[in-house]
């Protein structure tokens, strides 16, 4: 029973991972393409209390889960398909960690530019461009782990 309510965990934080991830990009998205500096600051807040709530919650729990999964099933994590998961998810959290401070600084950029009626920086453009470039690899290699995950290939190094 321990290994099922585990593995529920687990399937439900990949998920959040993923669904978050994906909904964040997608909103960010839309509203950076609004050129509005109030509707990006409020949809930004928004964003930067998902990340804390909900992602680093799922970013804690994978870890914790994962290895009592390994460890009841009697996988060694020493296993290929172990060792590469690790190494995406220390990638995704390389890009994601930047990402999330990057969310909070186009927040406050846009929320200064709408409190004073003017232009977004340049700087929030930079940041931007940068956030988007970030959501690639860290996409990528959540979905590298979900089939790693589902698949279990041999991998011997």
């Amino acid at each position: 029973m321990l290994y099922f309510v585990l593995k529920f965990l687990h399937v439900i934080g990949a998920s959040v991972l993923l669904g978050t991830g994906a909904g964040i990009a997608f909103f960010m998205l839309l509203a950076h393409r609004t050129g509005n500096a109030a509707t990006i600051a409020a949809v930004a807040r928004i964003v930067v209390v998902a990340d804390f709530l909900f992602t680093a919650t799922a970013v804690v729990a994978q870890p914790i889960t994962g290895v009592a999964l390994a460890w009841l099933a009697g996988y060694s994590l020493s296993e290929g398909w172990i060792v590469l998961s690790i190494a995406l998810y220390i990638i995704t959290g390389v890009f994601w960690l930047p990402v999330v401070w990057m969310q909070m600084e186009m927040r406050n950029l846009a929320s200064a530019a709408a409190k004073t009626g003017t232009p977004l920086p340049a700087r929030y453009t930079r940041l931007f461009r940068l956030w988007f470039a970030f959501g690639f690899p860290a996409f990528a290699a959540v979905l590298g782990i979900f089939w790693l995950m589902i698949a279990r290939p041999t991998i011997e190094w």
